[in-house]
């Protein structure tokens, strides 16, 4: 498979580029020239596969031409040792529990699947140098990032967070780790982190000095393989027999993980549409009302983990909706509108959200759950089913939690093991002059 850059101006790269560079040459993001389609027999059986069967299939499509096919599946069985279970919230709404690896987040699958993928690479070509991964975090990012490349051979990790602006449990997975990874504790916002990445990734000086690469939902290997959680619910949904009428509703912040639903539904997934739930940074929002993308400072909300205000992959879903560039403008909004709407919440509603959805149902959201299940509330019709992504525990969130829905949220042990290690973290400031000369002593 070939990549070409959202900017259109570097060059073609294979897949082992597009992971080790991470970002193309002229800042773009790697897309796939192709997305394959699933056959229908796939479809047609997915209700009776497992979670592993289910990937591997999709995993195939996306990678199977770059990677051997016996590698492929140990790759993606050892990414999968945990299921995503589809849990009734009321007659009409289900919650996909993205949080069942090994730190309880969505981005574990990813995560983890790019370590692999990564080494995989290193091995076949012999590669002696280091590469070092920079990954800049508004919350579980970095954890997962982290605990997926933790004593990885041949691979340094460097997880860029904003102070201040991440839950102590988030924190404390990927600051208490130690090994191949170092924390980098960014006076500035999750915006201000990703900066200094982009920057890094541009600057010839670094990249003549050390082998750089992102595992950000920039790149490819770590966005494409969360997809496999969209088919996985659409089978656990379809042996139920509640699968016609479909609507998806993603808690979005880079859009790495909407982006992952979306090439799903490119590759055949029978999803009829899909919602975008945004916290009070709604610049993703306002696109689909207006058609104009207008980015801005990111401001610090209960949901943490989407305090975005420039989306990087935003020009992933532009591209995927333009056929290679030859839609734009209007053309491409609409293409875009007729499959996704959007929903926007302030940290009240959210509050409002968990203590009535806790009420009635007995249900725990975190705050970043919360939007999407709020988005399927109010935007259901009739006839429809609704499948929103928890995409971390409710303990990693605890003292908002415990606090808005007045309760005690047990800390499951493997987070508990986390908060009982000591941080280390490198303070720096948000000038990239300040990084990149701790790069360069690195």
């Amino acid at each position: 498979m070939q990549y070409y850059s959202t900017n259109g101006k570097a060059p073609i790269a294979n897949l082992e580029k597009a992971v080790v560079k991470g970002l193309a040459e002229d800042r773009g993001l790697y897309m796939p020239q192709e997305v394959k389609r699933l056959p229908k027999v796939f479809f047609d059986n997915i209700q009776d596969m497992k979670f592993q069967d289910i990937a591997y299939n999709v995993a195939s499509a996306f990678f199977g031409e770059d990677v051997d096919g016996d590698a492929l599946q140990d790759l993606v069985y050892d990414t999968l040792s945990f299921d995503c279970p589809v849990v009734k919230v009321t007659d009409n709404i289900y919650s996909l529990e993205l949080f069942h690896g090994p730190t309880l987040a969505f981005k574990d699958v990813g995560a983890r699947f790019m370590a692999r993928l990564l080494q995989y690479f290193i091995k076949q070509e012999g590669q002696q140098e280091l590469v070092n991964v920079l990954v800049a975090t508004s919350g579980d990012t970095g954890s997962a990032v982290a605990n997926g490349f933790l004593g990885v051979e041949g691979i340094h990790v460097y997880v860029l967070y904003p102070k201040g602006k991440v839950s102590p449990i988030q924190e404390c997975q990927f600051t208490t780790l130690g090994k191949n990874i170092t924390a980098v504790e960014v006076d500035g916002v999750f915006d201000d982190c990703q900066a200094l990445v982009k920057s890094a990734f541009m600057d010839e000086e670094l990249n003549q000095h050390m082998k750089l690469t992102s595992a950000n939902s920039i790149n490819v290997a770590r966005f494409l393989p969360q997809a496999f959680y969209y088919f996985n619910a659409y089978a656990r949904m379809k042996q139920q027999g509640l699968a016609d009428n479909l609507v998806m509703c993603v808690p979005s912040g880079n859009f790495g993980n909407i982006c992952a639903a979306l090439f799903g539904h490119a590759m055949g997934l029978p999803v009829k549409r899909f919602i975008a739930a945004n916290n009070a940074n709604d610049i993703f929002y306002k696109y689909l009302q207006t058609g104009k993308y207008e980015p801005k400072p990111s401001v610090q909300t209960l949901a943490n983990a989407m305090d975005v205000g420039d989306p990087s992959n935003f020009a992933r879903i532009i591209n995927l909706y333009s056929e290679n560039g030859q839609l734009t403008g209007e053309a491409t909004h609409h293409r875009i509108t007729n499959l996704i709407s959007g929903a926007t919440y302030t940290d009240e509603q959210i509050r409002q959200t968990m203590r009535q959805c806790f009420a009635e149902t007995k249900y725990v959201l975190d705050p970043h759950g919360a939007c999407g299940y709020q988005a399927l509330a109010d935007g259901l019709l009739p006839g429809e089913v609704g499948v929103f992504c928890e995409t971390a525990h409710p303990a990693k969130f605890k003292e908002k939690v415990d606090d808005i829905l007045g309760i005690d949220v047990k800390i499951p042990a493997r987070l508990r093991a986390f908060m009982e290690g000591e941080k280390q973290s490198v303070a720096m400031s948000k000038d990239f002059a300040d990084f990149k000369q701790y790069l360069l002593k690195q």
